[in-house]
């Protein structure tokens, strides 16, 4: 056993500013004298933290002291055989398990509910995506997770994949079975990599959904910065015993920076000994308070936070009760409305609005004060302004047809940028989503149908943010000139 109570990367660097030295290297601001302006934004003991990689404090591109026995340490915490200190988001992550796993030629099954990230590294090396087009909840319109069933079709009609990648949980918090689809994934020779963005609680809670490495995936990505109190823009790699860190540290530093912030490398060092040493009691916090909201809102009538009531033991094996979504629809708002609405009119800020759900990420910093102040926000918007719910859209995933794959449609010959309203039946060749959840309606390769056309204007119209196309207004889109069909 480890001594979880280390922090080698956060005790080098106050080591180091004790010793003054001085700098003769980047960055360029000088311990910020150069930049008095970011000492008072940020605070001087911030800013003089803000190194360049050198032997006293590693570098991780080729960890050999510090960054290594950090790593060493999230490991242990993680119950993972390797862990790799990411600095590039959980996009970061989820791009080099994908790149680790599969090449161009290869095939990789994933639901198409995935993050955009997952597609962006099939951009990037070629492979080709076997998608499971998840459920869909008909009353909450959004996807859930994978059956078995879907699962097991995919394999035997794509023997020859290389790889499974799950999501666990959903942004909305729901899980596949996770732990099953390993057991078949392996009997078959393929991977399982594990998209856990939302689920870095899964490993020091009790009573949550399995996570990753105790399902004993191959691989698993965990952005520690959005339940486990890391800087935005820090994540965990996690690997177990089959793979090869030697490799995963060549395909990081193929795209991963070779100038790593210590400032998020020590905001990862700290957080995991928090969550090491107290993780346990503040996630029992956490689903207190979860479930407090979760109850009070169900009292308002009109709004439906859901939980573990959902569970069916397949598309919904299990679900995080810390993922506070609540659907509006039945208060005549789409989600995004009561997004706008908390956020201008109560300086309340949610996580995510969409066509039909908000969500509350209650998380180690969360507090009974604020939660009770959101409960008697939304009993206020729904006194105020509840209506018909007539002409809202009640779904929120539309499954796609896939022409090409996404490397193929993204570089391939384009007409020029159409109005949305004309591209019925083209194949797109970017993406276009709302973000958050930054799960894409359209990606490369994909046919554009009306359907499509009217959710992406309505969700326009209705204030959701939306992202991806080169044209920034989002009216036209790029489309295939001439489409080669697969």
């Amino acid at each position: 056993m480890m001594d979880q109570n280390r922090a080698p990367i956060y005790e080098a660097l106050e080591q180091f500013r004790k010793n003054k030295v001085v700098p003769f290297d980047v960055p360029g601001h000088k311990r910020g004298r150069g930049n008095p302006e970011l000492v008072n934004l940020l605070g001087k003991q911030c800013v003089e933290l803000d190194v360049n990689s050198m032997k006293p404090l590693d570098n991780l591109c080729h960890p050999i002291s510090v960054i290594k026995e950090a790593e060493e340490l999230a490991a242990e915490a993680f119950g993972a055989s390797h862990a790799f200190l990411m600095v590039g988001g959980t996009t970061s992550s989820v791009q080099t398990m994908v790149l680790t796993a599969c090449k161009k030629g290869e095939k990789i099954i994933l639901p198409r509910n995935v993050h955009r990230s997952v597609i962006n590294a099939l951009v990037v090396n070629g492979a080709t995506p076997i998608y499971v087009n998840p459920d869909v909840d008909k009353k909450l319109g959004i996807a859930l997770g994978m059956k078995i069933s879907q699962v097991e079709k995919a394999i035997e009609e794509n023997p020859d994949a290389v790889a499974i990648l799950v999501n666990n949980p959903t942004y909305y918090g729901i899980c596949s079975n996770l732990k099953k689809i390993v057991e078949i994934a392996h009997a078959h020779n393929m991977m399982v990599l594990v998209d856990e963005a939302h689920g870095t609680h899964f490993y020091f809670g009790e009573n949550m959904p399995i996570s990753a490495m105790a399902a004993g995936a191959d691989m698993a990505s965990v952005s520690m910065h959005k339940s486990g109190g890391s800087l935005t823009q820090s994540s965990f790699l996690l690997a177990g015993p089959n793979v090869s860190a030697g490799f995963v540290r060549q395909v990081i530093n193929l795209t991963q920076t070779t100038s790593a912030s210590y400032l998020l490398l020590a905001s990862l060092d700290i957080s995991r000994r928090n969550l090491a040493l107290r993780g346990k009691e503040a996630f029992a916090e956490v689903e207190k308070i979860a479930a407090y909201a979760r109850n009070e809102i169900n009292k308002i009538d009109g709004y439906y936070a859901y939980g573990e009531e959902l569970i069916n033991g397949d598309s919904i094996y299990d679900f995080d009760t810390t993922k506070l979504t609540v659907f509006t629809l039945d208060i005549g708002l789409a989600g995004i409305e009561v997004y706008d609405m908390l956020r201008d009119e109560y300086d309340i800020q949610m996580e995510l609005g969409d066509i039909g759900n908000i969500l509350a990420y209650i998380s180690i910093g969360d507090r009974m004060r604020e939660t009770e102040r959101l409960v008697s926000a939304l009993y206020d918007i729904r006194r105020r302004y509840k209506k018909d719910r007539t002409g809202l859209f009640d779904h929120e995933y539309i499954n796609p047809s896939v022409v090409m794959t996404p490397q193929e449609a993204f570089y391939a010959a384009k007409e020029e940028m159409i109005p949305i309203r004309e591209t019925n039946g083209k194949i797109c060749t970017e993406f276009v989503m709302c973000y958050p959840p930054g799960i894409p309606i359209l990606a490369p390769g994909e046919r554009i149908t009306q359907e499509i056309i009217d959710y992406i204007l309505y969700a326009k119209e209705k204030g959701c943010s939306m992202t991806g196309p080169e044209d920034e207004k989002i009216e036209r889109l790029n489309v295939i000139k001439e489409a080669t069909v697969y």
